[in-house]
């Protein structure tokens, strides 16, 4: 993964991995042009598409009948503590075993386990 200056904007990163790209930003109020999401955003997003894509492999292997998962992230923080807040709608013909199940693997998508672990960031300039 490589994150740089974008070309155009007062604040706008470009972000590339595996041949992707997006941009990320700030608000207009932090002195940025709002182009993409906020670092707090993308962390909220990575961990709501992993629980949605997690789910959904799971519940296709065990042939359920999972037509879709909507996950709604929000976070707050105070005293030290990030607080992430993660709400799951499974759709589909479930019952409550199969959502309970379910809900059991969202806790294990690799991205929950791993900031509910310890982090360490080793940071060297190039």
């Amino acid at each position: 993964m490589k994150v740089h200056k974008a070309a155009d904007g007062k604040l706008k990163q470009t972000v590339e991995v595996r041949g992707h790209q997006w941009s990320a930003d700030v608000s207009t109020e932090l002195g940025g042009d709002d182009a993409g999401p906020d670092p707090h955003e993308l962390l909220n997003a990575a961990l709501g598409a992993c629980t949605a894509l997690t789910v959904t492999m799971v519940a296709r292997r065990k042939q359920m009948a999972l037509t879709d998962v909507v996950v709604q992230i929000t976070h707050e923080e105070g005293g030290g503590v990030c607080r992430m807040h993660r709400q799951i709608e499974l759709v589909g013909d479930l019952n409550e075993e199969q959502r309970q199940y379910l809900l059991g693997i969202a806790n294990k998508c690799p991205v929950h386990k791993t900031l509910m672990g310890r982090f360490e960031i080793d940071t060297t300039l190039a």
